[in-house]
This record gives C-alpha cells, sequence and structure tokens, in this order.
C-alpha cells in the first residue's frame, strides 16, 4: 500500500456478493478518484479541530471549515442523489467557551448545497466523571445528517426499537380522548392519538442514541463503538448498498457494514490503520486480491 491509490479489494468469494475496498492516502485527494454517484451512505468521524495531531496533524478551529469544505464537495459528488451523509463532531472548549466551529462548518455545508436534514445526539452512557471550574463533563456528541436531496432512502422499520413498560399500564384503561386525536392545547398543530399504540410491540425510536464508549478495537485514538455506524446502516442502505468512511481510522465502519451484508470503502492517511483494517478481514477468512488504479466493480 505505498501509494494513495492502491487499493485493497477483499471478497468472500461465493459466500459473499460484497467487497470492500481499503484507500491509502489523504481523503481530499483519493475521493477524486471515485466515480460519481455511487455511494448509498457515509459515515464518519474526521479529526475534531486540534485533535489527533500526533496521527493527522491536527487542525486549528479557525481553519477547520475552509479544511473540511474540499472534502465535503468530493464527498457530495460520489454520494446517490438519495443517498445520506452522517458526521460525527463534537466542538471543543476554547478559552473558558464553546468554540463555534461546527456551527460555522454546518452553515458552510449547506452554502455548498447540502440539506442539513436532521442532528442525532450519541448520549454516551458510560462516560466517566471529572471536574472542572465552570463546565461538566462532555457526555454526548453530535452526528449530524446530511443529504443532496428531501426525498432521500430510510428504512425506518430496521430500527424499531419495544415499546417498552410504560404501555402495559398507559393502553390497560383508555379515555375517550385517548380514542381520538388529542390536538395539543397551545394551537401548534401536533396532536396524538394513544389507542394508535394498541396491540404494538414496537415503536420508532428517538434521535438519541444511547451508546457506550466501549469499541472493539482500541488501537485507534477515536473510534466509536460499532453499534453506532450500524445503527445508521440499517437506517439508511439495504443489503449489498455500498458505504463509505473517508476517515476509517481502525476500520469500524467497514467492520459494521460487513456485519450486515453491505459493500464498503474506507480511506485512511496512516498505513498502519489500513493494515489493522486488511489483518481484520484476513482474521474473518476473506481472500485479498490487490489491483491498482482499478475501482472495484460493486454493481451486482
Amino acid at each position: 500500500m505505498s501509494t494513495a491509490y492502491q487499493q485493497l479489494i477483499l471478497d468472500l468469494g461465493l459466500f459473499s456478493k460484497n467487497k470492500f475496498q481499503i484507500l491509502l492516502g489523504d481523503s481530499a485527494q483519493v475521493l477524486k478518484s471515485l466515480p460519481s454517484e455511487q455511494i448509498d451512505l457515509i459515515v464518519t468521524s474526521p479529526p475534531y479541530s486540534d485533535q489527533r495531531k500526533n496521527n493527522y496533524g491536527g487542525v486549528k478551529a479557525e481553519e477547520y471549515v475552509e479544511w473540511f469544505l474540499p472534502i465535503a464537495a468530493e464527498l457530495k459528488r460520489v454520494l446517490k442523489p438519495r443517498g445520506t451523509f452522517i458526521l460525527n463532531i463534537k466542538e471543543k472548549v476554547i478559552n473558558g467557551e464553546r468554540s463555534t466551529y461546527v456551527l460555522e462548518l454546518i452553515m458552510a455545508l449547506r452554502a455548498q448545497g447540502w440539506l442539513w436534514t436532521e442532528e442525532f445526539i450519541w448520549n454516551k452512557k458510560n462516560s466517566y466523571p471529572g471536574k472542572w471550574p465552570n463546565r461538566f463533563r462532555d457526555s454526548w456528541e453530535r452526528l449530524l445528517q446530511f443529504n443532496k436531496l428531501r426525498d432521500f432512502a430510510m428504512y425506518q422499520e430496521a430500527v424499531m426499537v419495544p415499546i417498552g413498560d410504560w404501555a402495559r399500564n398507559r393502553l390497560k384503561n383508555l379515555s375517550e380522548t385517548d380514542k381520538r386525536r388529542d390536538n395539543a392545547k397551545n394551537n401548534s398543530g401536533f396532536g396524538k392519538n394513544v389507542s394508535n399504540w394498541l396491540d404494538r410491540e414496537y415503536v420508532y425510536p428517538t434521535n438519541v442514541l444511547t451508546l457506550a464508549t466501549e469499541c472493539y478495537n482500541k488501537s485507534h485514538s477515536a473510534a466509536f463503538p460499532r453499534e453506532l455506524p450500524e445503527w445508521f446502516i440499517k437506517l439508511f442502505t439495504q443489503e449489498q448498498d455500498l458505504v463509505l468512511d473517508p476517515f476509517a481510522g481502525s476500520g469500524t465502519t467497514l467492520f459494521a457494514a460487513e456485519s450486515l451484508n453491505r459493500s464498503a470503502i474506507g480511506i485512511d492517511l496512516m498505513p498502519e490503520y489500513v493494515d489493522m483494517i486488511k489483518k481484520g478481514f484476513e482474521q474473518m477468512g476473506y481472500i485479498y486480491n490487490l489491483k491498482e488504479n482499478k475501482y472495484g466493480n460493486y454493481q451486482q
């Protein structure tokens, strides 16, 4: 893997139609080698401002938007029209106040033509305690959803959750109001019909994902838990769709895609992380076929 354009194609032969491609190099350059409108979902966590300096050099808060926009332009080009881009990012504290670089990035991405469709929250349920004179422990991160179109692919039934114990008592004795649409008293136009939940075992989740910070591979300085990309892969793709992580790190997104029968492409600047991903797939029995300057055929 000596150049940015060497590509590692992994194929499990007769057992899988999916392929996994690992590209070594700077995402801003490597993305240019990918064809347009081929990706169904992008899930990534780029280096946060002034973070991972030893591995990625670090990007100052005041330079972050300028650094990320060319990458975002390429992501927009390779994403399918109905595809989704999920960006895991978190602002830092500088001189006692929150930096605004994430908010500035959101506005810049909108100006670039992205639709900021939704914001999910990763609630870290096992954050360790800390003490600061003017704030509390950070225990959540943003997961920003961007799309090219308002009509994007979404499979909500794939992430439904059990309705919970609350329904057992709440739905036992319904009032007359519960049996019809009860509009909000503040004239907002919102309302509910409680009887709609009768005999339901599963419901749609909220936009808050409560997951532990533990990860399967602790060899990376900022790996997120596999359950995080898995949730978005279920929500925004179907089997054999193609997922991209342009900051692949230890390969969490790629391994999540593999577990859900999707294809995936990962890009990373660090050779040791590319080798780590390769070994991970090899341990699962994948056969490697090294090809240079040729994009893998993911159209099954």
